[in-house]
């Protein structure tokens, strides 16, 4: 790979390990993010010694100008985008910061790159939460139902990604993914926020009873996914990212208790479920599988093994940072 690759959010934990993987591959990645680089455990692309990794720190809410001119003198063939006001429950309390990022911004930069000729692809990563509580899988062409704030500002841009497609012809691929997990993801997830309240032995708030059902998946796995997506996907089509296993996140939760000694009644309080929580997306993903040859590789087991681990080599840096999501306008 000698192309330069645009990776806008890479300072989230997708858009990071994602950077990481190209790298690994002796890629040139440009990546973008509002924020500024957080500590090394949290950026799987400084793990990297392969590839060229070049970071600038640019809000799609307040550097469109700036992100143009990046783009014009970079003149990536494929971007990635990850960047998105995430969070469900806490859309709720300041839902127009949401639309914003999500919706107003995010349309604005698609208006952006439809004008540029030298971009082939554009890699749009969504969310399963734009489908709502859903009975049995769910295809990629299933009816959008958004539930709450975040889910209906991603959707909003999903639909205006299809008419950018019918109309213009703007080289959209979607992907929307299970629940990713792996090393270095953000404290505020079930997984690492699992582990880092057991290793310093407070409690953990299990909502609604952990009986909502998801699928839990690698990064690398989905990195793998993305790559081939946005290298070999169809234009205008929605590809769906996931593992065939399901599990509660009480079951979650249980599989951390025992790779760490403990027992689930020991270390976790019942509390309630958010407001709008869906019950359970569970995405068919035979899709990816049968057009682009994408297996996933890593077992949820081995998956958490790595999570402890990353968990206990960076517990001085971690340990002292919330556990709770904290918003930034």
């Amino acid at each position: 790979m000698t192309d330069s690759v645009l990776v806008i959010g890479s300072n989230s934990f997708s858009g990071a390990s994602f950077c990481r993987w190209l790298l690994a591959q002796g890629a040139n990645v440009i990546g973008i993010s509002r924020s500024a680089e957080p500590q090394d455990c949290f950026l799987p692309y400084k793990w990297e010694a392969n590839g060229q990794f070049e970071f600038k720190q640019l809000d799609l809410n307040h550097h469109l100008p700036e992100i143009e001119t990046l783009l014009n003198q970079c003149r990536p063939k494929i971007v990635y985008n990850f960047a998105a006001q995430s969070m469900v429950g806490q859309s709720w309390d300041i839902p127009e910061h949401w639309f914003m990022t999500n919706c107003v911004s995010t349309i604005k930069l698609h208006n952006i790159l439809r004008h540029m000729d030298f971009l082939d692809k554009y890699v749009h990563v969504s969310t399963p939460e734009v489908y709502g509580s859903c009975e049995g899988f769910v295809y990629e062409n299933h009816q959008l139902d958004p539930s709450t704030p975040y889910a209906v500002s991603r959707a909003a841009t999903d639909m205006s990604l299809k008419t950018y497609f019918d109309v213009h012809g703007f080289p959209v691929v979607t992907t929307r993914a299970a629940n990713v997990v792996g090393p270095g993801q953000q404290l505020y997830r079930i997984v690492p926020k699992t582990i880092l309240s057991l290793l310093k032995g407070i409690k953990l708030p299990l909502h609604g009873g952990g009986h909502s059902r998801r699928s839990f998946i690698h990064i690398d796995d989905v990195s793998n996914a993305t790559q081939l997506i946005g290298e070999q996907g169809t234009c205008g089509e929605v590809y769906h990212i996931s593992t065939i296993r399901i599990v509660s996140i009480r079951d979650l939760v249980t599989m951390i208790c025992e790779q760490l000694g403990n027992k689930i009644e020991d270390v976790c309080d019942i509390s309630e479920d958010r407001k709008g929580k869906d019950a359970a997306y569970l995405l068919d993903s035979s899709k990816v599988r049968t057009e682009l040859g994408w297996q996933d590789q890593i077992s949820l087991e081995n998956t958490i093994d790595q999570c402890v681990t990353w968990s206990k080599n960076n517990f001085d840096t971690i340990t002292s940072l919330p556990l709770e999501y904290i918003h930034k306008a």
